[in-house]
């Protein structure tokens, strides 16, 4: 089930990331920022998956998608509200 989890995120993911690329209108942007933030929520409730990792997820896709960091930030508290 994790693995099915994991791999229906990072297609969401992927999608963001093509239709940001594409130019797509922002009514379907925020539309698919919501699915994956939902699915996250999701995912971080039930304790699938550990809020670093699915972080580092989300890096790996969006470098995969856009290409790499101009720089590297390093996080102080990964449970810190922003």
């Amino acid at each position: 089930m994790r693995e099915r989890v994991l791999s229906d995120l990072r297609q969401l993911l992927r999608d963001v990331f093509v239709a940001k690329a594409a130019g797509q209108p922002h009514a379907r942007l925020a539309r698919a920022h919501g699915y994956v933030d939902g699915y996250m929520r999701a995912i971080l409730d039930l304790g699938i998956v550990p809020k670093a990792e699915l972080l580092a997820m989300v890096t790996e896709e969006r470098a995969r998608a856009e290409g790499p960091a101009t720089t590297t930030v390093k996080a102080e508290r990964l449970d810190a509200t922003v």
